[in-house]
């Protein structure tokens, strides 16, 4: 009997003992009820309770929580019809707010955030939908953390997870998406043509200018060599004015053999000329060269001896025979 007694009591006792001793983990936070009302809040650690006065009332999560909100159809301003839903980033901040302020926490902030997003889609169009998910978190966000705050929870985000239009709505954007890719496919074409033909106009711009200026400077030599040529050709003339002034006849023939000569080239490289005309007795042309030859002869002894004295007024200087030249034809050969 007394073995029983015993054992009762070691029982009783250790079943106190567990009553008293609380044991509270990390991230967990207890509430305290006397006689069924809220008296305290257990942090992390170890407590003592109150036997059969004090008991744990309810055992909260501190830590961040994620609840899903059910995907839903949602109407938009312009009577689209999109499927929706959303993540919710939620922590407890007040234990006892959480507990005794609401029946079931998750679920009611389910709905919560259910609600608000049909309500703030429900209040854009689909193109505002599609494009500003950014503007849509940030105003359920705001709204839900508001509505949360008496029960002592913290909304920190909320993500739009999945967002889908109706099928027909689907492949127009897809018909408009490829309409506009092709739209800056042409656009980067026309670009590129454009400035292909400003650098070959740039191009064509600066062969001209280098042209002209070659052209410029060609015409600037051809007139510098002209004009060597006239002074050289003057400087001829006058030496030969003056051996004609002193008398000298073979100045003369110089300066009618050095005609002759080109003239008859001119008349041999005609293209349209087949039939070169040409005195047909060579004497007179070889006379003149002879008297080229003795122009030249006395034109070094000129430079060797002092100058001769003038002649007397009587006398009359020697003439060159002069033959009058036959013509007849000879064939050019092409």
């Amino acid at each position: 009997m007394l073995d029983i007694f015993g054992i009762v009591v070691v029982v009783f006792a250790v079943i106190l003992l567990f009553s008293v001793i609380k044991i509270v983990p990390q991230g967990r936070e207890f509430t305290v009820e006397r006689f069924g009302k809220y008296t305290k809040t257990l942090s992390p650690g170890i407590s003592l309770l109150t036997p059969f006065v004090e008991r744990v009332g309810r055992r909260m999560n501190m830590m961040e929580q994620v609840l899903d909100v059910p995907q839903q159809e949602v109407i938009t301003k312009d009577n689209a019809m999109v499927k929706v839903d959303a993540i919710v980033f939620i922590q407890v901040m007040n234990a006892a707010a959480a507990a005794y302020r609401v029946e079931d926490l998750p679920y009611a902030i389910t709905q919560l955030s259910s609600t608000n997003l049909r309500t703030v889609i429900g209040s854009m169009e689909l193109d505002e939908v599609l494009f500003q998910r950014d503007s849509i978190n940030s105003r359920l966000l705001t709204v839900i953390d508001a509505a949360t705050e008496p029960w002592g929870v913290k909304v920190n985000r909320i993500e739009i997870k999945d967002l889908t239009p109706p099928v027909d709505i689907t492949n127009a954007m897809a018909r408009q998406m490829k309409a506009e890719r092709e739209r800056r496919a042409v656009i980067t074409e026309a670009d590129g043509e454009k400035q292909a033909a400003i650098a070959r106009a740039e191009g064509a711009k600066q062969s001209a200018i280098l042209e002209a200026e070659g052209r410029r400077e060609a015409a600037f030599r051809d007139a510098e060599a002209r004009e060597r040529e006239a002074e050289a050709e003057a400087r001829a003339t006058a030496m030969v004015s003056e051996a004609i002034a002193r008398g000298d006849v073979n100045a003369i023939n110089y300066f009618v053999a050095q005609k002759y000569v080109e003239a008859f080239a001119e008349l041999a490289r005609s293209p349209q000329q087949r039939t070169v005309i040409v005195p047909a007795e060579l004497g007179g042309l070889v006379g003149t060269v002879a008297g080229l030859g003795e122009l030249v002869g006395l034109a070094r002894e000129q430079q060797r001896t002092p100058a001769p004295a003038p002649q007397p007024a009587g006398s009359a200087p020697a003439r060159a025979p002069a033959s009058r030249p036959a013509r007849g034809s000879v064939p050019r050969t092409e």
